[in-house]
């Protein structure tokens, strides 16, 4: 069997072992934490991320950083964005520049407000990318329910190969080379979920909803496009599908926090009853960067970055929003 490594044992990382696992691989799943390693695979159930859901006998977690990543087809950086570099770091003295490595995080670098795949070229310059995104909750992936996402890379040919390594009959692949747009959808929809879910809290309904993921769509598209990205991308699963999910499902950690926002919690209560890393809140912080440092206008990110880090009331920021300056819907959407 061809190995796969996946450094990070949260749900995501998790699901994809399995995945990986039911195809036939070899699977070695890098924990730093000595008791999961012992009790995963003991119990044969990561219990604090994907509960119910068995792991397959050919699929193992390992504290040994060098054991899981030697002898690997392919390495899934399946930890928080924000550790992505620190992890890089830790495996690169293992690495051998012929294996791919595969991100499945969605966010951007705080700091240097880099998408992963840069983060990932500074640190392993001879290695071969891709990212594997799209609207795909952990929880249905690992029960086998029809899921569809996408893989870019700048290399065709190596977003085919990933392609084939987890494409399935309950999974779906599509490639893209479109690389900065898929990267970028998957990291600002968090932001776009997480005030639909203060949306939630604050008791509105589907029409507000409906024009948070809409008007939300639109800033997503400006700011992509800014940085690069072709619009169209944002018109697919990376963009619009994954959106869609995260705005939507209470399998979402992005709208759940939103939710207890919109409740009256603060943001440091919110995080802790999540109890697991909330992408939206560091992408709103490097989407509101960004936007100034494009001229891009994001409305909705500025209120949000607003409530979240400058106390501003969220319901202020509701009629803030509403009452704009009146404008051209088709106007705004022209890149």
């Amino acid at each position: 069997m061809d190995k796969i490594c996946i450094l990070g044992a949260g749900s995501w990382g998790s699901a994809l072992g399995i995945l990986l696992a039911k195809k036939g691989y070899a699977v070695q799943m890098w924990t730093n934490e000595e008791s999961q390693c012992e009790d995963v695979n003991k119990t044969r159930e990561n219990i604090d991320f994907l509960p119910g859901v068995i792991i397959p006998q050919n699929m193992n977690l390992n504290i040994d950083m060098q054991d899981s990543i030697k002898g690997a087809k392919a390495i899934v950086m399946a930890v928080p964005s924000q550790a992505v570099r620190e992890v890089v770091r830790l495996a690169k003295p293992y690495i051998s520049k012929d294996q791919i490595i595969v991100n499945v995080a969605k966010g951007l670098e705080r700091g240097t407000n880099l998408r992963i795949s840069q983060v990932v070229e500074e640190e392993l310059e001879e290695n071969s990318f891709a990212v594997l995104s799209g609207p795909s909750h952990a929880e249905e992936v690992a029960k086998d329910v029809p899921t569809t996402v996408v893989v870019a890379s700048n290399d065709m040919d190596v977003a085919e190969v990933v392609q084939d390594m987890f494409i399935s009959p309950k999974f779906r692949v599509y490639t893209n080379a479109d690389l900065v747009g898929v990267e970028l959808g998957g990291s600002l929809k968090n932001i776009i979920a997480f005030a639909a879910g203060v949306s939630d809290g604050l008791g509105y309904g589907d029409n507000t909803k409906a024009a948070l993921m809409t008007r939300g769509l639109t800033e997503i598209v400006r700011l992509g496009v800014a940085m690069g990205a072709k619009a169209e991308t944002f018109s697919g699963l990376s963009g619009i599908g994954d959106l869609i999910v995260t705005c939507t499902s209470m399998h979402s950690r992005n709208r759940r926090a939103g939710i207890l926002i919109g409740q009256g919690k603060s943001l440091e209560e919110a995080l802790a009853e999540v109890k697991m890393v909330v992408e939206g809140v560091e992408a709103a912080k490097v989407a509101y960067g960004l936007s100034m440092k494009y001229d891009v206008e994001m409305p909705i990110t500025s209120e949000l970055y607003g409530v979240l880090f400058s106390g501003k009331d969220v319901k202020k920021s509701v009629i803030d929003l509403m009452m704009r300056s009146k404008t051209h819907e088709i106007e705004d959407l022209s890149i």
